[in-house]
C-alpha cells in the first residue's frame, strides 16, 4: 500500500473584494461578464466583511484528520479550491511532490451536479499523474450529513419555538445551477432531442438529491410542521435556472400566513457569501416585507458529525483503491 491522503474540493472564495473579478473569471472559464454584475457581487461581499469559505473547509480538513487518527494511522488531508488559491492542480502536484501514491477524493457539495462535480474531476486528473484516485461522486444521502443538518435545525428549532410558542415551519434550500446544464438538449421545434444523457450517462441528478437531502434531515426533526423546498441564489449569467426561487417560495407561504420561518441551506457545508449575504441579508429583508420572520439555523462549520461524515467517506473511497 502506497502512501495514502484525503483531498477536499470546494469552490474557492477571494481574501478581498478588489480580488472579486479575477475571481470571477475564474467561476465563469474567463468569458466576460457585464460590469455591474461585478459591482453588485463586490458590493455584497463588502456587506459581510469577507468569505470565509476557505478557512472554514481547512479546518473541516483538519477536523476529519482527527477522525481518521483515531482509527488508524494518520493520514492527511489536503485541501483545493477550483476557482481560487489554493488551485487544485496546486495541491495535486504538492501532493505528488509529498510522495502520496494514493489519494481519496471528496467534493464538499454533497448533492451531485455532474457539470460542476464534472469540473472538479477533471481538475484533478489534469495533474494526477501516477497518483491513484477514488473520486466520491456525490454522497447526498449520507446519514451522519443529515445527522448534522438535522442536529443544527433542531437546535435553531428549539429555540424558536420556545420563543414564539409554537412549532416553526422550514423552508430548504440548495444553490440553484443553469437549466440548461442538467436538461437534455432539445431539437429545432423545442422538444427533447433524447434522453437525458448530457452532461454525463443517465440522468443529472442534482435537483432529487437536493430534495432528497432535505427529506432526510425533516425526518430526524418530526417536530417540523410544514416544511418547503427552494432553489437559492441563481446566477447572472443569462438564461434560466431551476427552481422554484426562495423570492416566489416566501411570497406562496406569506400567502399561507406563515409569520415565524426557519430557512435551511442544506447543499452548503460552511459559511459563506451565498449564507451570509443571501440568506443573512437578501432573503431575510424579503420575507419582512412579506411580514415573514426569517431566521436560520448555524451553519455546519466545524460539526464533529460532519466531520465523522467526511472521514467515513474518506475510508471508503481509500479502501476502494486497493487491490
Amino acid at each position: 500500500m502506497g502512501k495514502q491522503a484525503v483531498l477536499l474540493l470546494a469552490h474557492g472564495t477571494p481574501e478581498t473584494v478588489e480580488q472579486i473579478p479575477e475571481y470571477l473569471r475564474n467561476v465563469v472559464s474567463g468569458r466576460p461578464l457585464p460590469e455591474h454584475v461585478i459591482e453588485e457581487i463586490q458590493h455584497r461581499y463588502s456587506l459581510i466583511g469577507r468569505s470565509p469559505l476557505t478557512e472554514l473547509t481547512v479546518e473541516q480538513g483538519r477536523l476529519v484528520e482527527g477522525e481518521l487518527a483515531i482509527e488508524g494511522p494518520a493520514v492527511q488531508v489536503y485541501v483545493g479550491m477550483r476557482n481560487w488559491r489554493p488551485y487544485i492542480p496546486d495541491v495535486v502536484r504538492e501532493m505528488r511532490a509529498d510522495g502520496v501514491e494514493e489519494a481519496a477524493v471528496i467534493c464538499m457539495a454533497p448533492q451531485n451536479s455532474r457539470t460542476s462535480v464534472g469540473l472538479y474531476r477533471r481538475a484533478v486528473q489534469a495533474e494526477a499523474g501516477s497518483l491513484r484516485i477514488d473520486f466520491t461522486e456525490g454522497w447526498a444521502q449520507n446519514p451522519l450529513l443529515a445527522d448534522a443538518f438535522a442536529e443544527r435545525l433542531r437546535e435553531a428549532e428549539t429555540a424558536l419555538t420556545a420563543e414564539t410558542g409554537a412549532p416553526v415551519p422550514v423552508l430548504f434550500t440548495a444553490h440553484s445551477v443553469p437549466t440548461r446544464t442538467i436538461e437534455p438538449p432539445k431539437d429545432c421545434e423545442g422538444k427533447p432531442a433524447g434522453p437525458r444523457l448530457w452532461p454525463g450517462t443517465g440522468a443529472d441528478p442534482y435537483a432529487d438529491e437536493a430534495r432528497h437531502t432535505a427529506e432526510l434531515v425533516a425526518e430526524r426533526v418530526p417536530e417540523i410542521p410544514r416544511r418547503w423546498f427552494a432553489f437559492q441564489s441563481q446566477g447572472a449569467s443569462g438564461g434560466p435556472w431551476i427552481g422554484p426561487s426562495v423570492e416566489e417560495t416566501l411570497t406562496q407561504i406569506a400567502a399561507e400566513d406563515v409569520k415565524t420561518l426557519l430557512l435551511q441551506p442544506i447543499g452548503f457545508l460552511c459559511d459563506h457569501v451565498e449564507i451570509l449575504y443571501d440568506v443573512d441579508i437578501a432573503f431575510r429583508e424579503y420575507a419582512k416585507n412579506l411580514g415573514i420572520r426569517l431566521e436560520r439555523p448555524g451553519s455546519l462549520n466545524a460539526s464533529p458529525t460532519l466531520a465523522r461524515a467526511i472521514a467515513g467517506l474518506a475510508r471508503e473511497g481509500l479502501a476502494r483503491l486497493q487491490p
